[in-house]
């Protein structure tokens, strides 16, 4: 992929802080598979999986982390 999408990590609000950690989030499932039939059949997969659903969270988590980091939502 060559498009810029992330122009920067500043955010105005935590809560859009959070939306950019899922869509980092995404776009690192969609970098690492970018054949969307190959991610339509893995769904059903990891959709029912405990495992899976807490993985996928933290890898938000640490995008979340990252962009706060940038934000310095901890010190507001």
């Amino acid at each position: 992929m060559t498009e810029t999408w992330l122009p920067s990590l500043i955010t105005a609000t935590p809560q859009e802080g959070f939306e950019l950690a899922i869509t980092l989030s995404r776009r690192g499932v969609k970098y690492t598979q970018p054949d969307v039939e190959v991610l339509k059949q893995l769904r059903p997969n990891y959709a029912n999986s405990a495992e899976a659903l807490t993985a996928a969270s933290q890898v938000v988590a640490i995008n979340f982390q990252t962009v706060a980091a940038a934000n310095g939502y901890w010190r507001k």
